[in-house]
């Protein structure tokens, strides 16, 4: 029989990838996907050009926050893949209003209609950030939220609505917690692909304070294959934290980044003021999803990393028109 699911945000970034994988050859088989995407400035339908022709494959350009349409759609699967989201920190520091929309107004418009179309599993994937900064030590599942930023603030408040409705109505919420993603097809504002994009032209990047922020990288690899084990394996009522293994600062991030373009630091970096309430450090305990689904984090940074860098070398027809986009 076959799971019929919605993913949303399903142009973007991350939520391509799983599009790409479900649908691909490694895929499960018996699924099809329906993507709902706004299609904002980070949204890119070349990011499923992989599977358009497929014919478990259909898009609906359509806004979470939609109820008549959210409604409609929700009526017709038996799952959901929840990525839609604003996810950039400094846009939120600048103006927060549509990160409240999108991830607080946007997820409880999704999950209300999941709950009333009585669909077997909802997947809300979160972040790390929801936690707060941690000076030493990784935060477990159960530690309290502390977000810092209205992104994150945005994030937690979309994790705990979501979880509400299985604690009210029973609806079968299963929650993902990840640290930063890389990999191909990432829009050229976050962190890896801006510093890549601009050595490769030959630009300065952005380094911000001090550079000595840590955060945990995860391969979109990695990250979509935990989505997968907790979407078919997980628990109802549960949250899931998925780390990749590799904790970097920025200093150190940068300088393998430097290195991969052929790039010096002297000529190549450029210090800018710290980010507003910017969070030291990230770091997620990822003991239950390991001892309870099987998952680790199977991609190698190192590797990973030539792997990204060779991607966006090559593919600069793919990047070179979203970085006016990216500009802001």
């Amino acid at each position: 029989m076959t799971r019929r699911i919605l993913v949303t945000g399903g142009a973007g970034f991350i939520g391509s990838h799983y599009v790409r994988t479900v649908l691909g050859p490694q895929g499960p088989g018996e699924v099809s996907v329906t993507v709902l995407d706004k299609l904002t400035y980070a949204g890119n339908p070349a990011n499923l050009d992989e599977v358009r022709r497929s014919p478990r494959f259909s898009f609906v350009q359509g806004d979470i926050c939609d109820a008549e349409l959210v409604a409609e759609l929700m009526a017709g699967h038996d799952e959901v893949v929840h990525f839609a989201a604003e996810s950039h920190v400094d846009r939120s520091i600048d103006g927060g209003a549509e990160f409240v929309r999108t991830n607080v107004v946007g997820t409880h418009t999704l999950v209300d209609a999941a709950h009333r179309a009585a669909v077997r599993t909802f997947v809300h994937v979160s972040t790390d950030e929801v936690y707060g900064s941690i000076a030493e030590g990784s935060w477990p599942e159960t530690r309290p939220l502390r977000p810092n930023s209205p992104y994150s603030a945005s994030k937690a408040s979309s994790d705990l609505i979501a979880l509400s409705y299985h604690r009210t109505h029973g609806l079968d919420v299963r929650v993902t917690r990840c640290s930063n993603n890389y990999g191909h097809h990432h829009f050229p504002e976050k962190v890896i692909p801006l510093f890549v994009t601009n050595l490769l032209d030959g630009r300065k990047v952005p380094l911000y304070g001090d550079g000595g922020n840590v955060r945990d990288w995860l391969h979109i690899d990695d990250h979509v294959r935990a989505v997968e084990l907790v979407r078919t394996k997980g628990r109802a009522g549960e949250v899931y934290n998925v780390g990749g293994g590799t904790e970097l600062s920025n200093l150190e991030l940068t300088r393998l980044l430097l290195d991969a373009c052929g790039a010096d630091w002297d000529g190549s970096v450029e210090y800018v003021a710290d980010r507003k309430g910017h969070d030291r450090r990230y770091s997620v305990d990822w003991t239950k999803i390991r001892d309870e689904l099987g998952y680790t984090p199977r991609r190698d940074f190192v590797t990973g990393l030539a792997e990204t860098v060779s991607w966006y070398r090559e593919h600069r027809a793919w990047w070179e028109p979203l970085k006016d986009r990216a500009a802001w």
